[in-house]
């Protein structure tokens, strides 16, 4: 049981993480379409913002799926004190 819990929470930090990393390229994306530029055709700003909306779609899934880690994880504490 402890080695679950112990899984459990590296996944939540690691979810974690990964959506930070994720959300801050999202918005580095999004920064390439917001701020002007004559070299810009219309694809390119529309692939930014493809991969900006991607980067941030996947970023709030992954801060979801901490979230469930974590309310497993809270779930599981309050099982063992009730069992004591």
């Amino acid at each position: 049981m402890d080695k679950q819990v112990k899984s459990l929470y590296e996944k939540m930090v690691d979810f974690k993480q990964f959506a930070v990393v994720l959300l801050a390229v999202g918005v580095f994306f999004f920064l390439g379409v917001i701020i002007p530029s004559d070299t810009k055709s219309e694809m390119d700003i529309n692939i930014m913002m493809i991969s900006s909306m991607s980067f941030l779609a996947l970023s709030i899934f992954l801060f979801i799926q901490s979230k469930q880690c974590q309310l497993k994880l809270m779930d599981m504490e309050d099982g063992n004190s009730n069992n004591r």
